[in-house]
This record gives structure tokens, C-alpha cells and sequence, in this order.
């Protein structure tokens, strides 16, 4: 896989959403979710956001992990894939993605490995390559990119500025 790909909602959040008194949203991003993606992108690996909701927490959260291709309030998810074909010359089967919900099928049914993590809805999983042990929003990320890493033998490589 050249780059995996993560809706947000119910993947890199466990999917609640909060508002305070005055309206305004809270979301709880996973850091070692956050940690996983780093290394995934020192290892030559692309990462993208499809989400069909807009929020400034996620235009921050994406700067601070330097993922380079955001697409928010993408309601038609086809229409961002393929944009996202568009602009870095990948085929389809070059990438992962991760959905926790329906309007994720699009995408499962064109992306060469379909990965969900243990809170999706039920109707993904014929369309699934491979179910996280953990949840969105608890480290289900994580779990893809080691096994990305790993079955790509990049996995001693992706620790070695650690140790």
C-alpha cells in the first residue's frame, strides 16, 4: 500500500460527538493513533482524511500530523477518491482505507485493501478485508499501520529513530 486513506468519525474519534453550552464541538483524537501515523509517514507512506462532516478540530489535527490530503464535508466520497487518484497518480489498489460506516462502501468496493475497525456497522463487513481488534478512536489506527508496516517488513525500520 502507497497510502492509506481514514475516514474520522468512529475511526480516528470513537465517533461521539460533544458541544458545550455555547455550541461549540469537542473531539477525543487518539495520540498513539496520532504517534502511528507519524511513522507510518516517515516510512514513505501517504495518508488522507475522506470525511463527510467539517470541523476546525480536524483541519488542526490534520496540520499537526502532517497528512497530506484532507477532504472534509465530502458527502459524495466517490468524488474525493477519485480526485484523490487525480492528484497523486495512484491506482486504486495502491490504497487502504478505513471506514467505520455506510457511507464508507463506496470506497471499500474501489481501494485494494478495505479495513474497519471493531465498532463499524455490520453491512461493511462483506466488503472487508481486514476488522481491527480495537475501535476507532482507541487505537484502531495504530493497529493498521503496524500491520502496514509490518507486512511491508518496514516495521524494525519505523522504530529505529526510538531506539
Amino acid at each position: 500500500m502507497r497510502l492509506l486513506c481514514l475516514d474520522v468519525d468512529g475511526v480516528l474519534t470513537d465517533g461521539g460527538l460533544q458541544y458545550t453550552e455555547d455550541g461549540v464541538e469537542a473531539k477525543i483524537f487518539c495520540t498513539q493513533d496520532g504517534q502511528a501515523l507519524k511513522m507510518l509517514a516517515a516510512a514513505g507512506i501517504a495518508t488522507a482524511l475522506i470525511t463527510g462532516r467539517t470541523s476546525h478540530l480536524l483541519e488542526r489535527r490534520a496540520r499537526e500530523l502532517e497528512i497530506d490530503h484532507v477532504y472534509q464535508g465530502a458527502h459524495d466520497k466517490r468524488a474525493a477518491l477519485a480526485d484523490l487518484l487525480e492528484r497523486t497518480g495512484l491506482s486504486a489498489d495502491a490504497i487502504a482505507h478505513v471506514g467505520d460506516d455506510i457511507p464508507d462502501l463506496p470506497l471499500f468496493r474501489r481501494v485494494g485493501f478495505a479495513i474497519a475497525p471493531a465498532n463499524r456497522h455490520p453491512a461493511l463487513d462483506p466488503y472487508v478485508h481486514h476488522l481491527t481488534e480495537t475501535r476507532g478512536g482507541q487505537g484502531a489506527v495504530r493497529e493498521v499501520c503496524h500491520l502496514l508496516l509490518c507486512a511491508q517488513g518496514r516495521w524494525a525500520e519505523a522504530l529505529t529513530p526510538y531506539l
